[in-house]
């Protein structure tokens, strides 16, 4: 018995020397403002694999096995990353006692950033498991000014298109399959819902996909994940919007195992920052979450986000002389009151049933089931045997008469003999009449009905000359999905995933207006007997209100995807490998047997499949706790989008002869410098996108010999671009400094080279030349020399200077200087072909076709830089145990007027038209340009009860 008692005795004592020897820290993580505990904040050693997530009451325990000086990180979504030194002493547990962190204020602001979402979260996530992608979540001074200072300007990081990024909910791909690029509107006006955000830039690794080359974003949805809050906000603005409301409320895990979490928000204007554009959204969400076991939880996730805008019209230099900046020729009056006539309407619900299942300590699946429906739609107005009801068209402007050139003279141009007496006429009325005259259309699809005197009596419906359209898509897409996450062992984690999407999209022109008429005639009025029919099964039909017409088809997809990674973690070194295999198969179904091509056009197309391999591999070398190099790079091929795979699916079942997968090579190299005061991210890139196609569509005058049934040598076509090059290349500069604890100023540099790399071919497809004989009439103009020229769209260079004050008191105010150069318009590429240069009449080169001439008519247009200054602010308070804050932000502070973006119109095809064009002064078919925004504002109260 003593013998025993003795042993316990040592035991006891010997557990009580080794905790004893325990080092490391302890501490307690609440909100600055409420003091709430905060759960789930990832508390680590900065630079290490070290990391702990904070237990409900907020309390950490990080246990170390070395001592030293480190530095400290905690990290939480919607909260600033706090960074502070700590040193360990071997044999110590320190009590750091009550850390506070911040809320992050412009997490309210409607911006979406390519990023990734925060790793799925269980009740007992607290130690061991792997969360290091939630460290990538935190946003550097860098991302912050792409988002909230450069993004009005149209800037894209790395001159990257979304398609290259990918947009995941949950882990489920949100990217639409007809073009690669996220639906934004889909989850609109829900910031609080989503602001459970993880990004990666670049390639990165992620735990969710393989990603692509621009980075990958996800959003988390789980319910429990969520910290219990209820929230109300109130939001001001004068661009899309004027006014938005939100109420957000959540309830964290229960002791039921349920979880809840609903949000609804509304945003509406009756007009935006450009004239007529009206806005209205709804916003709904909701996700429920029930904890069925501890390794077992089902959550559900809908969103429905119904919006509504009026978009603004493109205009050229003497239209926007002749109006303002703010010009939109979409619009008009109507029994007093401001109607466009292009409205997007966006209404997609996705319905999400997530499983997570704990496997065990070390392993978790996510699996789940996801279908989205609805129907985004595109208004517009429709017209037969009738004047163009666009105010702004080229026959209404004074360079329709200021611009004339007399015939040509045999193989020479005509003598220049413009009308300025009715150029001016023209610009008088066009003052008077700027905006769509809807009485006008509704006048001229009625007759008259006079009394026995003669006069008036009323206006009697007729056949509808003019008609208000939607151009419809009705989606419907399922997705499974499944994602696993491993620690294989203590340096070795293991993600991978399979995921299955099926895409239903049928695509129709909808009648939705008679705007006062009896009907409408579907027939293509330019086209005689069979070739007017929109379809040949019903032909000469009247259609009403309601009723599809003149286009009919759906297309069939599926993709199928799988991709492993391995991520290796030590001491000094840590790298990542990863894989990825996907299959896409596209298809075409007619509903309608078009006159043009009678042959073509009805039933099932043949089917594409493009099958596809990605590989990315990357190694980060720690220099130090604050110092540390990373490097990644991927080689991968990607399919077509759906819309570039089929060049005129409205109306055949023509396939792009000969369309590849893409093939996208990238490289990066990183250094970072993380500590307490300083915070420095410098970054150098390369991508190289080869096989692009692209598909666009105009009216071009000059670029046929005969044939056609419009004007000798015009035609309305389809260009597609094969084989097209991209290069990108830049370096990016990422620099914060806390000068004074209250007081930072941050410095952020995007210095890129964007340009084409190849001459791509060029093809031209005329509806006209189209036969029972001929069902492709696709005519091959050549290359197209575009390399060189510079990707359009976005400034390539950008700089932001910036300031910020938080007074202890709980309000703050920053500055940023902002100055974006080098963005460039889209140019024709047609116009760059060697046909331009050709007479479509004889074959043969213009005379006056000079290189020295050419070379001033096709080069490309630079845009004006760009300075802005945008002023932020915002003050909080705690009332009554209610917790306010108060945000505001005036960007352009200076109202600088300035060049978003524009294109060349393609509509002069060949040498002459452009040069007397160009050389009449005031163009008729000038570069059309978008603006961007003036002096703008956004207010927001959030109301914490």
């Amino acid at each position: 018995m003593k013998k025993c008692v003795v042993v316990i005795l040592f035991i006891f004592q010997s557990g009580i020397a080794f905790a004893q020897k325990e080092t490391g820290f302890a501490g307690k993580v609440v909100d600055s403002k409420t003091q709430q505990e905060l759960q789930y904040v990832v508390v680590s050693i900065q630079n290490s694999t070290i990391m702990q997530l904070t237990e409900n009451d907020g309390t950490f325990r990080l246990v170390l096995q070395s001592e030293g000086d480190q530095l400290l990180l905690l990290h939480s979504q919607g909260y600033k990353d706090l960074l502070f030194p700590v040193k360990v002493v071997f044999g110590e547990m320190v009590d750091l006692g009550v850390l506070v962190l911040e809320e992050d204020n412009q997490i309210g602001s409607e911006v979406f950033l390519i990023a990734l979402s925060e790793s799925d979260l269980t009740d007992d996530n607290t130690s061991s498991e792997n969360t290091s992608g939630l460290l990538q979540s935190s946003r550097d001074a860098f991302i912050q000014a792409s988002a909230f200072n450069w993004g009005q300007a149209r800037f894209r990081m790395r001159g990257l298109d979304s398609e290259h990024a990918k947009m995941m909910i949950n882990g489920v791909t949100m990217n639409k399959m007809y073009d690669g690029r996220p639906q934004w509107g889909n989850w609109g006006g829900l910031n609080d819902a989503t602001r459970n955000q993880e990004f990666s830039v670049g390639t990165a690794t992620s735990d969710y996909a393989f990603g692509g080359i621009l980075g990958t974003q996800q959003i988390n949805t789980r319910a429990s994940i969520y910290r219990p809050s209820s929230r109300i906000t109130f939001s001001g603005a004068n661009t899309n919007y004027s006014l938005r409301t939100m109420a957000t409320y959540a309830t964290g895990l229960m002791p039921s195992g349920w979880a809840f979490v609903v949000s609804a928000g509304k945003r509406w204007a009756n007009e935006g920052f450009f004239e007529g554009t009206n806005y209205d959204a709804n916003s709904f969400f909701t996700s429920i979450e029930k904890k069925l076991s501890v390794r077992h939880s089902l959550n559900f996730t809908g969103f429905y986000t119904p919006n509504s805008r009026g978009k603004n019209s493109p205009n050229t230099d003497e239209v926007t002389q002749l109006t303002n900046e703010q010009y939109n020729s979409y619009w008009g009056w109507q029994n007093g009151k401001k109607r466009n006539a292009r409205i997007k309407k966006v209404e997609e619900p996705i319905l999400m049933l997530n499983h997570f299942f704990r496997i065990d300590d070390k392993t978790t699946l996510n699996s789940s089931i996801t279908y989205q429906f609805g129907k985004v739609s595109n208004s517009n107005i429709d017209y037969q045997n009738a004047n163009s009801p666009d105010p702004s068209h080229y026959r209404k402007l004074p360079s329709y008469y200021s611009s004339v050139y007399a015939k040509d003279q045999g193989e020479y141009s005509g003598n220049f003999t413009p009308d300025y007496e009715n150029a001016k006429k023209s610009e008088e009325l066009f003052a008077a009449n700027s905006q769509i005259n809807w009485k006008e259309l509704y006048r001229a699809n009625q007759t008259l009905s006079t009394n026995s005197n003669g006069s008036i009596a009323s206006y009697v419906p007729a056949q509808s000359n003019y008609v208000l359209y939607e151009d419809r898509t009705d989606d419907k897409t399922i997705s499974f999905n499944s994602n696993v996450n491993s620690q294989l062992t203590e340096n070795i984690f293991f993600n991978g995933g399979m995921a299955f999407r099926k895409l239903k999209s049928h695509n129709f022109q909808f009648l939705t207006d008679l705007l006062g008429g009896l009907y409408f005639e579907d027939i293509d009025s330019f086209y005689d007997g069979d070739q007017s029919q929109s379809d040949l099964k019903n032909p000469n039909r009247r259609v009403g209100v309601g009723d599809s017409y003149g286009y009919n088809y759906k297309y069939l997809a599926n993709t199928i995807d799988f991709f492993t990674q391995f991520k290796f973690t030590y001491r000094k070194v840590d790298f990542y490998l990863a894989q990825a295999f996907s299959s896409s198969t596209y298809q075409r179904e007619g509903l309608y047997q078009n006159g043009i091509y009678a042959t073509n056009s009805f039933g099932k197309s043949e089917k594409v499949n493009f099958e596809n391999f990605a590989f990315k591999g990357g190694l980060t070398y720690k220099i130090s706790g604050k110092q540390w190099l990373f490097f990644n790079g991927a080689y991968l091929t990607q399919a077509p989008s759906i819309r570039n795979t089929f060049p005129n699916a409205r109306l055949n079942n023509n396939i792009v002869d000969g369309i590849e997968s893409m093939n996208i090579s990238s490289v990066e190299g990183n250094y970072i410098y993380h500590a307490p005061k300083l915070k420095v991210r410098l970054t150098g890139y390369y991508s190289l996108i080869k096989n692009v196609t692209q598909t666009s569509f105009f009216y071009a005058e000059g670029i046929f010999d005969d044939g056609t049934v419009y004007d000798n040598g015009n035609a309305f076509v389809s260009q597609t671009l094969t084989h097209l090059n991209k290069k990108n290349i830049g370096a990016e500069l990422s620099f914060e400094y806390q000068i004074l604890p209250t007081f930072k100023t941050t410095l952020s540099v995007a210095y890129g080279q964007y340009v084409y790399d190849s001459n791509p071919n060029v093809t031209i497809a005329n509806d006209a030349k189209a036969s029972l004989i001929n069902s492709n009439p696709v005519f091959n103009f050549g290359t197209a020399a575009l390399r060189n020229y510079k990707q359009s769209g976005m400034p390539q260079q950008a700089y932001s200077l910036g300031f910020e004050y938080r007074n202890p008191k709980y309000w703050w105010l920053g500055a940023n200087i902002n100055y974006l150069a080098n963005s460039y318009i889209d140019v024709s590429s047609i116009s760059r072909t060697a046909q331009f240069y050709i007479n479509p009449k004889s074959g043969f080169p213009f005379p006056e076709a000079s290189q020295e001439r050419a070379k001033v008519l096709l080069q490309q247009e630079k845009f004006d830089p760009i300075s802005l200054l945008n002023i932020t602010g915002g003050k909080s308070w705690r009332i009554r145990r209610k917790y306010i804050s108060f945000f505001v932000s005036i960007n352009n502070a200076l109202n600088t007027i300035y060049k978003t973006g524009g294109f060349e119109q393609a509509r002069n095809a060949n040498f002459r038209r452009l040069d007397q064009q160009e050389s009449s002064g005031k163009p008729s078919f000038g570069p059309k340009y978008f603006y961007g925004y003036g002096r703008t504002y956004f207010g927001n109260l959030a109301i914490n009860l």
